[in-house]
């Protein structure tokens, strides 16, 4: 690779148990198998030359490239367009099913369209992280990329085999392959590249088909069971076959995104691995989720959730904040000098350190998701709810404690304003599921304490000399993490309270509707440099406008945030001061506050126009 593509200038495919990225001149940079968060196979995105890609794209041609999802999939199409003709690889990865395993094929399907081309196709592997050697073997119907620990069948596509033809332009350099062949209009050739597999074949066209037709059809018949029919349905489906691409369909754990390392300041060192399980952003997730009407979705990680409440129940300790998917918590934070990083972002980090964090406001993201998921039918079991009842009663004796708080800083702890809100979140649904289902708790202890945090929160979480909530006690800064106080019901929206902290975070964190989630100068977080706004905390400050009654200015900023995605819909972390998208990507958060805002301000604006019409 010559350069590194924009972090935007990527799709995204999976098979619900890993995912790629496809850059807009047809490279896949970025491939981890056989989980998301397994070592890299390819990982041009972090290193250009040492990390490996595998390329198809025209040679020795000039032209421009448009890309696009095949509508209702995640089937990626990336037009090549030049005088000489129009070409079309499609790329997706046929979905795996339920049960771990190690075999995941990433296909490639190059289609002439009009006229004729020359390819060149680079297979260049760089196995665990490109910190292990490899050989490639040519047999008689395809390759293999041996490593010590993995291995990648590289099979060819019949029955126009041009492309990679056995008796074509075919070079071996060292481990890598090196290839040419020209299509010409009508044609069709390709290749399945395999993981877990050990024998290369030749792969049928009809086999081709068969695996596309049902990739597709799997997706189109998922899709229809949303019940969304609101304004920006597209914006909001893409968002939600997203967030379904990001969870590990064997246990339903949602990861909070593909990638590691990806800088949140390009140069800078906040370069974080995204690929686990965070308890608060799944937990978010769920009203997401159940808003559109994906409660099979909601109830599998559930499932995954009651596990991680028995675990921290029975050991009567905080919940982790972050696991892999498959629940363990080995998240041990290491650094890949080896690697340049994107654009020379390092640290290159794998893990994240943060794992063993004391984060207070998880509790209440859990029992907030567990409340929603009961009021539509998924209900915890008896053995849940006594593990669940033990966390509640940890809670109870250390909440009033400082913490790591939401952002995770790695400065010194400190009284949180936003866990302390969401520890009473945790009391507040606790009591109330307790209540509803008559399942026994220490119902008048949980609200004694509720109450001392709400009564806490107001009289030092609220800064009367700034007339506004601050991020800590005793401190003087804002936070846009609490943006999210009337969404979770700790006050009203018309609060006077709450609208002198939204007219603070305006003047302050939001520039040209854009939201920063601190000022890291009066904020300090351990960490140097500065990062963008926080796609998610602009999305909350959409919702926090909708529920003070100010449709207008909600609408506006919730579709100037459109501007910011990229061709396909897609959004990372954070937005640069330029405009363009950092940080992990895509990323879940920024997806899942999208569609929350999305079924807030629809139904608040669907409101405003009946009462309209009865005037």
């Amino acid at each position: 690779m010559d350069s590194y593509p924009a972090i935007e200038d990527h799709g995204l495919i999976g098979d619900l148990q890993t995912a790629a990225l496809v850059t807009c001149d047809g490279t896949v940079d970025w491939f981890c198998a056989p989980r998301f968060d397994s070592p890299s196979i390819f990982a041009a995105l972090l290193d250009k030359d040492k990390g490996g890609y595998f390329r198809i794209a025209p040679h020795d041609v000039r032209y421009v490239t448009k890309q696009l999802y095949l509508p209702g999939t995640p089937i990626l199409i990336t037009r090549f367009i030049s005088a000489d003709g129009v070409a079309e690889v499609m790329d997706f990865m046929p979905v795996t099913g339920e049960r771990a395993t190690d075999a995941h094929r990433l296909v490639r399907i190059v289609t002439m369209v009009r006229g004729s081309m020359r390819f060149r196709v680079e297979c260049r592997p760089r196995f665990d992280y490109a910190r292990e050697e490899h050989q490639v073997e040519r047999h008689r119907n395809g390759y293999i990329f041996r490593g010590r620990t993995a291995s990648l069948t590289f099979n060819p596509v019949d029955p126009t085999r041009r492309l990679i033809s056995e008796h074509g332009d075919v070079r071996l350099e060292g481990g890598d392959l090196v290839a040419y062949g020209t299509l010409n209009e009508g044609d069709t050739g390709g290749v399945v590249l395999e993981t877990g597999a050990t024998e290369p074949r030749v792969i049928p066209a009809e086999e081709i088909q068969g695996m596309f037709e049902w990739t597709r059809d799997y997706w189109r018949r998922w899709l229809e069971r949303s019940r969304y029919t609101g304004r920006w349905r597209e914006m909001v489906e893409r968002s939600a076959i997203t967030l379904k691409l990001m969870t590990y369909a064997p246990t339903g754990a949602m990861i909070a995104a593909p990638t590691a390392a990806l800088p949140e300041l390009v140069g800078g060192t906040r370069n974080w691995d995204y690929r686990y399980t965070w308890v608060r952003d799944t937990s978010f997730s769920v009203h997401a989720l159940l808003g559109l009407g994906f409660t099979e979705e909601v109830s599998r990680y559930m499932d995954w959730l009651d596990e991680r409440i028995r675990e921290a129940g029975d050991l009567q300790d905080p919940l982790k904040i972050m696991y892999r998917v498959d629940g363990s918590s080995d998240l041990h934070e290491e650094v890949l000098d080896h690697l340049e990083g994107y654009r020379g972002s390092r640290p290159v980090r794998i893990g994240n350190g943060a794992a063993d964090q004391l984060q207070l406001d998880i509790h209440g993201e859990a029992l907030y998701a567990m409340h929603l998921a009961d009021e539509q039918g998924i209900r915890v079991s008896h053995q849940v709810w006594k593990s669940t009842v033990r966390l509640v009663d940890w809670l109870c004796t250390h909440w009033d404690q400082a913490d790591a708080g939401i952002w995770e800083s790695r400065h010194h702890p400190r009284n949180y304003t936003f866990g302390r809100v969401m520890s009473w979140v945790a009391l507040d649904r606790a009591v109330r599921l307790a209540m509803r289902t008559g399942r026994p708790g220490d119902i008048a202890g949980w609200t004694a304490q509720r109450n001392r945090i709400y009564d806490q929160v107001m009289a030092r979480g609220y800064d009367r000399g700034r007339g506004t909530f601050v991020q800590a006690y005793g401190e003087t800064v804002l936070d846009a993490a609490l943006l999210a106080m009337p969404s979770v019901g700790f006050v009203t929206p018309s609060d006077p309270l709450w609208q002198s902290t939204l007219h603070a975070i305006e003047r302050e964190l939001v520039s040209d509707s854009l939201v920063h989630r601190y000022d890291p100068v009066h904020s300090p977080d351990g960490l140097p440099g500065h990062e963008g706004t926080f796609n998610m905390c602009t999305f909350w400050y959409v919702e926090a406008l909708a529920r003070s009654g100010r449709l207008d200015d909600a609408r506006l900023t919730f579709e100037k945030m459109f501007t910011f995605s990229n061709h396909l819909g897609l959004y990372a972390e954070e937005i640069a001061a330029t405009g363009e998208q950092i940080g992990n990507y895509p990323q879940a958060f920024s997806h899942l506050s999208l569609i929350n805002s999305a079924l807030t301000l629809n139904d608040l604006l669907d409101t405003e126009a009946d009462a309209r019409r009865r005037r």
